[in-house]
């Protein structure tokens, strides 16, 4: 798993296209960064304990853009435990996080190429914080369930971040959005049984999960803003979310097409602005 590009709907076939390339992990972090959940890095401080270094196990680090948002904002001594299936990514994550903390304290990584839905307490034994990003609504709820248990019994606290809630707002509105949404959130939660992905379920069924253990959960919304600044990434957004809609639904294939097509028209002219719903959760025991 990594910090993917699946849950925005962004195409997997292609190099560039794929949710595991740097370009589409780099054309995004600049949203991500933006629409992280600030006012969580606060009780999240005061959380750490005082130990030297801080070990931080971030799961589907991706190219690493949860470490170089939040290294830079804590304080002391940090130790970055990297974790993805893709070992391209985990070099890339590995070279590009930043070496100080916020007090200009050393920042030390380490890599682990792994599946993130085999992890279990030992595996997070040691842990300071647990971090992850876009990772939930990829999962069943017995992964997250199992993800849960693994970071209470370890005794880390956990912060995962930019998880989809199935909310999308267009600026201005079109007569298919709300189908095309619908028929995109139904493949999040593609497959059956248990089996299921929770798609936009994911941040509700964590919580619960975590509150079951006893956690105290703080979610906060952090929604990506896009307008004609964002207007590549955008484009790159839609085509993968259309892409998405269509896969669950061949039926739309017809009328999808013109609305991708308008669509990108207005993206392109700077007149198409787009909130994605995301979610950020922050748990302790």
């Amino acid at each position: 798993m990594t910090e993917h590009g699946a849950q925005t709907g962004q195409p997997e076939d292609g190099d560039d296209d794929s949710p595991y390339s740097l370009a589409w992990l780099g054309l995004r972090e600049p949203a991500d960064a933006r629409a992280r959940a600030a006012e969580l890095v606060e009780p999240l401080r005061n959380l750490l304990p005082d130990a030297n270094p801080v070990v931080i196990r971030d799961l589907g680090c991706g190219s690493g853009s949860m470490g170089r948002w939040l290294a830079g904002q804590l304080p002391g001594p940090q130790h970055w435990m990297l974790y993805d299936r893709e070992p391209g990514l985990l070099d890339h994550a590995r070279d590009h996080l930043p070496r100080t903390a916020a007090d200009g304290s050393p920042v030390s990584v380490r890599t682990r190429e792994c599946d993130l839905t085999r992890l279990t307490a030992d595996d997070l034994a040691g842990a300071s914080l647990v971090t992850a990003s876009a990772l939930l609504d990829l999962l069943t709820l017995a992964e997250v369930e199992r993800l849960v248990t693994a970071c209470v019994d370890a005794g880390s606290p956990a912060l995962l971040t930019l998880s989809v809630l199935g909310e999308v707002e267009f600026s201005p509105a079109d007569p298919l959005d709300a189908e095309i949404a619908a028929a995109f959130n139904a493949h999040q939660r593609r497959g059956t049984g248990a089996q299921q992905l929770l798609g936009p379920d994911a941040v509700q069924a964590t919580a619960e999960a975590f509150r079951r253990c006893g956690a105290e959960v703080r979610v906060r919304p952090s929604p990506w803003r896009l307008g004609p600044a964002e207007a590549d990434l955008t484009a790159r957004w839609l085509r993968g979310w259309v892409a998405a809609a269509v896969e669950q639904r061949p039926e739309l294939a017809v009328p999808a097409a013109g609305y991708l097509e308008r669509r990108l028209a207005a993206a392109t002219a700077g007149r198409l602005r787009v909130v994605v719903g995301h979610a950020d959760l922050l748990a302790t025991s």
